[in-house]
């Protein structure tokens, strides 16, 4: 499933998102940095690839090249990661 990144609203796509796309829902731009498969926030400039030029307002309308609109269906499920990070804690928790 698509949705927005600003309301979550879920979006029909039937062709490539462009630059002046906004969310039928709440307006956003739709070809931002937030909307994208390979931003992540901890990576330098927010952004996997490293190629791609810094953007400054991650919420707004770009040119970048690289954009792919992310799909939740590919991404991993949140109790999945608490559940591995969980695990990962209990390896290295001190035993009395």
């Amino acid at each position: 499933m698509m949705s927005c990144a600003r309301c979550h609203g879920e979006l029909v796509l039937r062709e490539r998102v462009g630059r002046r796309d906004t969310c039928p829902h709440c307006g956003a731009d739709l070809h931002c940095c937030l909307n994208c498969a390979l931003y992540d926030p901890r990576a330098a400039n927010a952004c996997r690839e490293p190629d791609a030029e810094p953007v400054a307002d991650k919420e707004r309308s770009n040119f970048c090249e690289y954009f792919t609109f992310r799909d939740e269906r590919e991404q991993s499920h949140p109790s999945a990661a608490a559940d591995a990070r969980a695990r990962l804690e209990a390896l290295f928790k001190k035993k009395p």
